[in-house]
């Protein structure tokens, strides 16, 4: 009897190989669903990641910051930033309300540990030198006095941008660092105040 030719043998085997290898569709979508599975996973522990150690999205509730941030508005708070830098005059902060630390409160920051804060018929003025608020305008001004007051170490003294509905240090005094936990970096809702907050 004739031996197969090569190329018979070839076919022949190729027949073979291709008839014992398992259904391609099942595993494929064993394979799909395990990955999307993993992603999905990744993605949960980044953004939580994200969220419990960087960034925390919040809602602003009331109107002591209008017109820089409005009731309702929601905003991105940077959890982390204070661990590299200095809070500084002008940051917008969040912090525990120093007389219920249940609460939270934002307020911008107008002198840091070792500034003399006075304000005088609602002009504020810093070591001597009068404050250019360029974000409170007129009719979110008072008229309210602060005496002269020296910030105590490791503490902020914060205001509200509107003056005239803001609970603030002129309330409750300067507030200590620790209360402090954020800073307010970046508005997403609603869409025209998209933006970093300033």
């Amino acid at each position: 009897m004739p031996e197969p030719s090569p190329q018979t043998s070839s076919s022949i085997r190729g027949s073979l190989s291709a008839a014992s290898d398992p259904q391609p569709g099942p595993p494929r979508v064993r394979t799909g669903f395990a990955v999307w599975i993993r992603d999905l996973i990744i993605s949960l522990a980044i953004s939580a990641f994200i969220i419990v150690f960087l960034y925390q999205p919040v809602k602003v509730e009331g109107t002591s910051m209008m017109p820089s941030l409005e009731d309702q508005e929601r905003i991105f708070v940077n959890k982390f930033v204070y661990r590299l830098e200095p809070i500084e005059r002008g940051d917008i902060v969040v912090f525990r309300y120093p007389r219920d630390p249940s609460k939270s409160y934002i307020k911008r920051v107008i002198g840091v540990a070792g500034d003399r804060i006075r304000i005088d018929g609602g002009q504020v003025y810093v070591n001597g030198e009068p404050l250019d608020e360029d974000y409170v305008p007129p009719a979110y001004a008072d008229s309210r006095s602060y005496p002269e007051t020296a910030v105590p170490p490791d503490s902020y003294f914060v205001l509200g941008d509107h003056r005239s509905m803001s609970n603030d240090s002129r309330d409750f005094g300067p507030v200590n660092q620790s209360y402090i936990y954020g800073k307010a970096v970046f508005g997403y809702w609603p869409m025209d105040k998209l933006g970093r907050v300033r």
